[in-house]
This record gives C-alpha cells, sequence and structure tokens, in this order.
C-alpha cells in the first residue's frame, strides 16, 4: 500500500481494544512494535467499551439543570470525557512498564480546539507544532480520543464514534497517515456476519467509504472520512487483535487503505453493498398540491435539525391533493412527526403516517460513474428475489433503495452475488 514518506504515525484504538488491562497490554505490544522500525508515535484511546454509556446514564441519573439556569451540556462533556482520560493513562502506564518513553496529553494539552457545541463539537483546529517536537524527540504520545476544548478552555465532547474523528485530526496536524485498530481486519464488500463470502478490500476511495459510512458500514464516524478527505490522510483500518511475531513484526498488507481514488488502479464497477436499519419513513397523506407545500415541510424540519434522505412525491386519492413520503432516522423520526403534526393545520394534510419497520439497502462504487447498467443490475437482482423498493435515491456513486425490513438480509446477499462480488 502506497504510504506517505514520513516517520510520524498516528495509531487508534477502540472501546474494544481498550476493553480491558490484557487489551490494552495488547495494544501496547502492538505500538511498540512500529515504535521498533523507528516511528515516531501519536496513539489515540477511546473509553473503555461500555465506559461512555455508564458515564451518560451517570449524567442522566442527576438530572437536569434547575429552571432559570442554562443547560449543563458543559458539565455533561466533563463527565463523558472521563473514560477517554482513563484509558489514556493506562496504556502511558503500560508502555512505561515495557521501557517505552510515554506519556498522556489531553485534549486542552494539545490543543484540540473546538467550537462550544457541547456533545456534539466539531474540531476547528489542531496546532501541531508542540504535538510534533515531543513525538519527534521520542516520546510516544497518547491522545484521548472524542475530547477537545473550547478556545475558553471548557472541556467538549465530539459525538459518538468521535475518537475516530480525533485521530484524523492529531494525523493532518502532524502530517502524517493514521492506522485505526478496530474489531474488524479491514473494510469489507459487505457485512461478512449477513454474506459469509464477503471480502476484505485492500483499498477503498475517500468517497466510497464516505458513502459506506453515512449507509449503515460501522467501521468508521463520517465525519472523520469527511475529514481525511479534506486533509488527504491516508487511513488504515486494521484489527487491534492481530500480535507481533516473535521478530516483534506486524502482519504485512494488512487492513483497508482509505485513500484517494488516483491510487487505485483497477477501480471496482461496485465496491460494497450497505444495510441500513435505523431508517423510519414518514408519509402525509392528503398535502395540499401548493407548489410551495414541500418547501414548508422540509423547512420546518430542517430547523429542528431533522435529516431527511428519501422523498418521494405521488398523487393523492384526493383532489388537488398529494402524498409526501420521506425518510429520516429512526431516533428523529418520533420528533419530526409530532411536529408535523402539531403543524397539521398550517401545512394542510389529511393524516400522517410512520413505518419503522423499513431498511436502506445501497450499493456503492466509484466505477458507477463510467459505466450503465448498474442500476438495472440491482433491481432485477431484487425483483428476482421478490423484494419490492418504497422509495430510490442515486449519487454518482451509489444506489440506494427503501425496502421492508424483513427482505434486508435477503436483498444484501442477493446483490453481493449479482455484482460479483464475492468473486472478488
Amino acid at each position: 500500500m502506497t504510504r506517505p514518506e514520513t516517520t510520524r504515525l498516528v495509531m487508534k484504538f477502540g472501546g474494544t481494544s481498550m476493553g480491558d488491562l490484557e487489551r490494552i497490554r495488547r495494544a501496547a505490544r502492538i505500538v511498540a512494535a512500529e515504535a521498533a522500525k523507528g516511528k515516531k508515535i501519536a496513539v489515540v484511546v477511546s473509553a473503555m467499551a461500555g465506559k461512555t454509556n455508564e458515564l451518560v446514564a451517570w449524567t442522566d441519573g442527576a438530572g437536569p439543570a434547575a429552571a432559570g439556569l442554562p443547560l449543563s451540556d458543559d458539565e455533561y462533556d466533563v463527565v463523558v470525557a472521563s473514560g477517554e482520560q482513563v484509558t489514556s493513562g493506562l496504556l502511558a502506564l503500560t508502555l512505561r512498564n515495557m521501557g517505552l518513553d510515554a506519556r498522556s496529553w489531553m485534549g486542552w494539552q494539545i490543543p484540540i480546539l473546538t467550537d462550544d457545541a457541547h456533545g456534539r463539537a466539531r474540531i476547528e483546529d489542531v496546532p501541531g507544532d508542540v504535538l510534533g517536537a515531543a513525538v519527534d524527540s521520542g516520546q510516544i504520545a497518547v491522545v484521548p480520543g472524542f475530547q477537545g476544548v473550547t478556545r475558553d478552555g471548557r472541556i467538549t465532547t465530539l459525538g459518538r464514534g468521535g475518537s475516530d474523528t480525533s485521530a484524523v485530526a492529531v494525523a493532518a496536524a502532524l502530517g502524517a497517515p493514521c492506522d485505526i485498530y478496530t474489531d474488524v481486519d479491514g473494510v469489507y464488500t459487505t457485512d461478512p456476519r449477513i454474506e459469509s463470502r464477503a471480502r476484505r478490500l485492500e483499498k477503498v476511495s475517500y468517497e466510497e467509504m464516505l458513502e459506506m459510512a453515512s449507509l449503515g458500514a460501522k467501521v468508521l464516524q463520517t465525519r472523520s472520512v469527511e475529514l481525511a478527505m479534506a486533509k488527504q490522510v491516508p487511513v488504515r483500518v486494521l484489527s487491534s487483535f492481530i500480535e507481533p511475531d516473535e521478530n516483534g513484526n506486524l502482519p504485512e498488507n494488512a487492513g483497508t487503505l482509505i485513500c484517494d481514488e488516483d491510487e487505485i488502479v483497477e477501480k471496482r464497477i461496485v465496491s460494497g453493498v450497505t444495510m441500513s436499519r435505523d431508517e423510519a419513513r414518514i408519509t402525509l397523506l392528503g398535502l395540499a398540491d401548493r407548489t410551495d407545500a414541500p418547501a414548508d415541510v422540509f423547512t420546518r424540519l430542517a430547523e429542528a435539525n431533522v435529516n431527511v434522505d428519501m422523498i418521494v412525491q405521488s398523487q393523492a386519492r384526493t383532489e388537488g391533493a398529494v402524498n409526501l413520503t420521506f425518510t429520516t432516522g429512526r431516533r428523529d423520526a418520533q420528533r419530526a412527526a409530532e411536529m408535523m403534526t402539531a403543524a397539521k393545520a398550517e401545512l394542510g394534510f389529511e393524516e400522517l403516517r410512520i413505518d419503522a419497520d423499513v431498511a436502506k439497502i445501497s450499493v456503492i462504487g466509484v466505477g458507477m460513474r463510467s459505466h450503465a447498467g448498474v442500476a438495472q443490475t440491482m433491481f432485477r437482482a431484487l425483483a428476482d428475489k421478490g423484494v419490492k423498493f418504497q422509495a430510490i435515491s442515486t449519487s454518482e456513486i451509489k444506489i440506494s433503495v427503501l425496502i421492508e425490513d424483513a427482505y434486508s438480509e435477503l436483498a444484501v446477499r442477493a446483490l453481493h452475488s449479482a455484482y460479483g462480488l464475492d468473486a472478488l
């Protein structure tokens, strides 16, 4: 795999990799193997698996702020950011016990500067000079993921999966590639738990990975891929359950490299099939057939930060009315439905229906830009299995369909075979 010529390397270990002291020791052995090659290393870590959920439950138990006081989102961040602080300290301790120079660096010490949207902050800047000097001196810097700091010194958290984003941001600041160690050994053509013939991909383009991440693949967090693409950070996904051999060497050509499309010599028409069950379909029946009616609906949803994906409008049985269907995430669906119902008179619809027994199935590949017949193959494969679709959305490199959830795994296997992904 093509990697930049640099001795710096950022390594990231997720919650499963940090699950207990033995797993932390394994991560330390992997870090030590890279350090033995002369790499200048920063390590980004997640909290122990399940720890963030426990901390969130504690904040829920403490209860909201009293009337007249501001929301306690800033104190929520102080609590939930502590999980990564524990694992960064434990990994640094373990590395020192192995005779390596290691030190933990909190987000505020680097600093990882963010906006002040507590609980869902976005990284604005990561000055790399101080951290870069530390790693260049031979120190292994251990950084808690998921956390940052506002410009006025308050701790923030980046939202679920934010440690991936932390790792890519640190890598961009250091001008280094980023190796993300997780509980899978790379990016697969589809979920191996659904299709046993799924194949690990050697390389995936940023755009493909972004689509996969946003459409149900759980390997990487979407914002981390966006940042990697914007900053041109090569990202490699590897298994944290590998072990260095007796000579201290890690397996060669392991994992999947997320890189620029130009680095992929042979572009596949379709690289993967994804499935998302985090979907709900909302239908407004008998919506007044005014030219501004859809704009009114989606303006209200946007103002409530409800993301909408697929949209279908069809003629209603009532003259002068239409049916408007759209999909959103299940967590947002009830809120969206309540908001629409509260504005029923202003919007002018007859009935609202919500259906959470749906799934979104997508095929993704940069080769779709230059090949015809991709949609035909998809629809024929689904038809042959008796799978009906309820909505469609497309981009240059993906086609998504909404189907009944009961048929989701059948559809994934059918499409995986139809595009020859089991023969890669």
